[in-house]
C-alpha cells in the first residue's frame, strides 16, 4: 500500500497531545504548534524539503518520552507545571531519542532529540554548546520553550512584544542568533500567529508538511508501529507488555486461521495501536489499587473513542481503525464506546476483543495478580455464555493459548 507518513505523523501528534490531556486536563496541541514553528524557522534558514520533513517529524515526536510513567511518578495533580517539569527531565530526552530508532527519516538525525533541551551556552543537561548542538535540536528547543512559556491561543500585540523581549534577552544564552533571527523574520506575518490558534493549527500543519508517502507492506509499517506501542505501554508499569503480548497472540491466532502475511500484519498493527487512546487516561486511574468510582470508569471507557480519533485519518488504515477501536464492544450491544452489536462487529473485531480480555486477565494489575490460563478461560467462558463475546473464538483461544 501507499503509506502516507504525513497522515501518520498527524495521528502521532494527536496521540502525544493525549498525554497533555492527562497531565494538564486539556489538549493544547503542543506537538503540532512546536512542529509548525520549527518548520517555519527551518524554511527560513533554507533547509531542504527532506530536512524540513525530518524536522517536522522530530518536532512532533519530541515529547514521545513524556508518556513514561517513571517521569511523572512523583508529580501530584494535573496542571501545566507538571507537564513542564517532565519536559525538563533529562530522562525524557534519552527516552525520546531511543524510541524513534525505527522511524523512516530521510536524513541523519542522530542525537537530535537527545539534545533537544541543550542551551546554546552549554548549560543544558549534556553541556553541549553552540554549533556542537545539532541545528534541528536548536530549532526544536526554541519552539518548545516558546510554546510552554507563552499562550499562543489568545495572543495580542503586548504578548508578542513579551515574546520578542524574551528571545532577545536569551540570545547566545539559550538560543543562537541564527535561530532567533529566523523566528523574528517569520513572526512578521499575521498568518503565522493565526495558524497557531487551536482551530487552525492542524490544517496549517497539514498544508506545510512536505508530502512523504512510501510504497510499503503492512509488515514494513509494523516496524514503525511496534515502537509506538512501546510508547503507549510505557505509560503504566502494569501495561508495559500489554500491546506487544497482544500482538504475539494475534499472530498465533492469525496463523491458526490461515491468514496471509498482509492480513496478519494488519491485525498486528491494530494490536500495537489499540490502546493509543489510553495516553489520555490519568495514571491515578490506570494504577489504582481500589475499585474505581463511576466517573473514573466512565473516563477509562473514553480511551477507545480516542483511539479512533487518533487513527481514522490514516489512508489505508480503515480496517485497523475498526479492529483497534472496537476492542471493548460486546455482541449484546452493551459495550463501548459505540454500543455495536453482533451484526456490526466483524470477525477480526471480535477476535481483538476476546484476545484483549484474555491478555488483560493474564497480566498483573494493581488490584489483583495475573490469572492462570484456566482462571482466565473461566471468565471468558462465562462471558461467552452471557452472549458478550464470540463462542468459536473463545474456544480457539483455549485451544491455541493453553
Amino acid at each position: 500500500m501507499l503509506f502516507n507518513l504525513n497522515e501518520f505523523l498527524i495521528s502521532i501528534s494527536f496521540a502525544l497531545d493525549f498525554v497533555e490531556l492527562d497531565l494538564t486536563g486539556a489538549t493544547t496541541n503542543h506537538s503540532k504548534r512546536v512542529s509548525y514553528i520549527c518548520y517555519k524557522i527551518g524554511e527560513n534558514l533554507g533547509l531542504t524539503k527532506k530536512e524540513l520533513y525530518d524536522l517536522t517529524a522530530l518536532s512532533i515526536l519530541h515529547d514521545n518520552g513524556v508518556s513514561e510513567k517513571s517521569l511523572h511518578d512523583k508529580l501530584l495533580g494535573s496542571n501545566l507545571e507538571n507537564f513542564t517539569l517532565i519536559e525538563r527531565k533529562k530522562e525524557h530526552c534519552v527516552a525520546s531519542e531511543n524510541n524513534i530508532s525505527s522511524f523512516p527519516f530521510n536524513t541523519t538525525v542522530k542525537n537530535v532529540l537527545l539534545y533537544h533541551h541543550e542551551n546554546y551556552d552549554g548549560s543544558g543537561y549534556f553541556n553541549i554548546e553552540r554549533n556542537d548542538i545539532p541545528l534541528m535540536s536548536q530549532i526544536i528547543h526554541f519552539a518548545d520553550i516558546l510554546d510552554i512559556n507563552f499562550n499562543f491561543e489568545n495572543i495580542n500585540k503586548e504578548d508578542q512584544n513579551k515574546i520578542f523581549a524574551f528571545i532577545n534577552d536569551n540570545r547566545n544564552i539559550i538560543f543562537s542568533d541564527e535561530v532567533t533571527n529566523a523566528f523574528l523574520n517569520i513572526s512578521e506575518h499575521k498568518s503565522f500567529w493565526l495558524d497557531l490558534k487551536r482551530m487552525f493549527i492542524t490544517t496549517a500543519l497539514k498544508n506545510l508538511i512536505p508530502l512523504y508517502a512510501v510504497e510499503c507492506s503492512f509488515k514494513d509499517i509494523r516496524n514503525i508501529t511496534k515502537t509506538l506501542s512501546t510508547i503507549i505501554d510505557s505509560k503504566s508499569p502494569y501495561t508495559q507488555l500489554h500491546s506487544s503480548e497482544l500482538a504475539i497472540k494475534v499472530a498465533k491466532l492469525s496463523k491458526y486461521y490461515g491468514y496471509n502475511e498482509e492480513d496478519t500484519y494488519e491485525l498486528i498493527i491494530a494490536a500495537d495501536l489499540h490502546d493509543i487512546g489510553k495516553l489520555a487516561v490519568p495514571n491515578s486511574i490506570l494504577d489504582a489499587k481500589r475499585k474505581l468510582t463511576y466517573d473514573e470508569y466512565e473516563l477509562i471507557k473514553e480511551h477507545t473513542y480516542y483511539t479512533r480519533v487518533a487513527l481514522q485519518e490514516i489512508t489505508g488504515f480503515e480496517n485497523i481503525v475498526e479492529w483497534a477501536s472496537n476492542h471493548h464492544e460486546k455482541l449484546d450491544g452493551k459495550g463501548y464506546p459505540n454500543g455495536k452489536d453482533h451484526d456490526e462487529l466483524d470477525f477480526n473485531s471480535r477476535l481483538m476483543g476476546c484476545l484483549d480480555i484474555y491478555q488483560a486477565l493474564t497480566e498483573t494489575r494493581p488490584y489483583r495478580p495475573s490469572l492462570s490460563h484456566k482462571a482466565a478461560m473461566k471468565i471468558l467462558n462465562d462471558m461467552k455464555n452471557d452472549g458478550l463475546i464470540d463462542p468459536s473464538i473463545t474456544a480457539d483461544i483455549d485451544y491455541i493459548l493453553q
